[in-house]
């Protein structure tokens, strides 16, 4: 433990703290000492135990008012947290529904391949078999033409 030398209300205290934390129980005690000498300065001299309640009181005023305003940003970013989760899930769903209708239309699309391969070979017959036809109607024809 440490001891510190504290100056409050021109009176000198001898206080102790945990190792490290002097600095802090000195800064505390100053900002404690301002207040106590500033409604010393604004209410006059009142009395040290009525001064000491009215600077405790306004210490923890200033404290709730502080809690109550930190209470609130926390209530703010849970409600932007859950409306971050909210529109994080409506993006990974859309996603999906997007990711689902590439996968349709590329299915879609290699089937339209195949039917296009498909026509293309029965095309290809179609015309291999004309070209016969047409090759076979000519030396028929030749023939015939010639036993006359």
């Amino acid at each position: 433990m440490a001891n510190v030398n504290i100056k409050f209300n021109g009176k000198d205290f001898l206080l102790s703290c945990e190792n490290g934390q002097e600095e802090h129980l000195e800064e505390l005690s100053n900002f404690l000492n301002e207040k106590f000498d500033n409604l010393k300065n604004s209410l006059g001299n009142i009395g040290e135990n009525k001064l000491l309640l009215i600077t405790s009181i306004t210490v923890m005023d200033e404290y709730f008012e502080t809690k109550k305003k930190i209470d609130q940003q926390k209530n703010e970013i849970n409600k932007i947290t859950e409306k971050f989760k909210e529109l994080k899930s409506l993006v990974y769903d859309y996603k999906d529904i997007k990711e689902k209708e590439i996968s349709n239309l590329s299915e879609h699309l290699t089937n339209i391949k195949n039917e296009l391969e498909t026509y293309k070979i029965n095309y290809e017959n179609l015309v291999d078999k004309a070209t016969s036809e047409i090759e076979s109607f000519i030396k028929k024809h030749d023939t015939d033409t010639q036993v006359q």
